[in-house]
């Protein structure tokens, strides 16, 4: 059976597009507690990992070592709009670390941020490593990297040290054997693996209750929800859901995009992971998709859906900017 229709697109009343998909929510001990579509899927995460991949930096030591900011602890979790604060803030990063842009192993990359595209341009500037939406987390690994071995080249491989290390973490958080599932290789380079959506939200989960977890792990996990909590302009960037959600929130939601429409994330007062998935890979439908989860666990008032009503329900606008449409949650939320 297809997945049920969880977002629709309208325009005067008639539905004109829709997206299917799947979601599931579950508590620590890996609990479903709601789940709409085919919750047993397996996905590709993508970029929706990465506070994951984040807590060896912390565990191991290594940002205490460098003196990792809370700034730079939320970039590392980043999938970010390149825009300067990103952008500058990677360059010093990795300069106090000894190492420059040249060592990031992820490819050159044009912002996907117009805004930040069009001022890059204006400079006459051309885009770097630096640039790529990614490099923040590439900086974290790096760091890990230095931290762990004299040699930091060749830390994207899938069998280097770096990451069979987020691997093993992450097999902990889910009770299985990350380093052998099926896997390729991300859009920056790193290995994507592929995993059940409910060990993706499991993992999440986990964050909610860090007295749970080992005194060093706890540590790590508190520390990310603090980073973001307080940096999360460094997560995603300016007119972006991932960044609004946790700072409308106050960090009582933290959630994480990866390519391909997934999310994935903590609700730590409720003690709850989530993650979802839009078939199309559409990155509006997960959107809609991502506010009508929360709301439907009761997570947002009246006045933070309306801050975050762009996201979550945004009007369709023609070049005239006249109000054509809506996207907005199908009736499947319902049942």
């Amino acid at each position: 059976m297809p997945n049920p229709v969880l977002v629709d697109v309208v325009r005067n009343g008639v539905v004109e597009s829709c997206h299917r998909g799947s979601a599931v929510v579950v508590d620590n001990a890996g609990n479903v507690v709601y789940s709409i579509g085919d919750a047993d899927r397996s996905i590709y995460p993508r970029s929706a990992i990465k506070p994951i991949q984040a807590l060896p930096i912390i565990e191991s030591g290594a940002a205490t070592k460098f003196q990792l900011s809370l700034k730079e602890i939320s970039l590392s979790c980043a999938s970010h709009n390149s825009e300067n604060i990103h952008v500058d803030t990677v360059s010093q990063w990795l300069n106090r670390i000894d190492l420059g842009i040249e060592n990031l192993e992820c490819g050159k990359a044009f912002p996907s941020y117009q805004k930040a595209a069009h001022q890059l341009i204006k400079e006459g500037k051309d885009s770097s490593k630096a640039h790529h939406n990614c490099s923040g987390k590439h900086s974290g690994m790096l760091t890990l990297a230095r931290h762990l071995m004299p040699e930091v080249q060749g830390y994207s491989a899938h069998s280097h040290k770096v990451q069979q290390t987020w691997m093993q973490t992450m097999s902990e958080l889910i009770d299985e054997d990350v380093s052998k599932m099926h896997w390729e290789q991300d859009g920056c380079g790193l290995p994507a693996i592929y995993m059940p959506m409910q060990k993706l939200a499991l993992a999440f989960a986990r964050f909610s209750e860090p007295e749970k977890q080992s005194d060093t792990r706890g540590a790590a996990m508190k520390k990310i929800i603090e980073a973001l909590t307080e940096h999360p302009e460094m997560i995603a960037g300016s007119e972006r859901c991932c960044s609004a959600v946790i700072k409308e929130t106050q960090g009582k939601i933290i959630t994480k995009l990866g390519a391909e429409a997934v999310y994935a994330g903590v609700i730590p007062h409720l003690n709850l992971g989530f993650a979802l998935k839009i078939d199309d890979g559409s990155i509006r439908g997960c959107e809609v998709a991502l506010g009508a989860l929360l709301n439907k666990m009761n997570t947002l008032s009246a006045d933070e859906n309306l801050r975050l009503k762009d996201f979550f329900n945004p009007a369709i606008k023609n070049s005239l900017n006249h109000v054509t449409g809506e996207m907005r949650p199908s009736n499947s939320w319902n049942i």
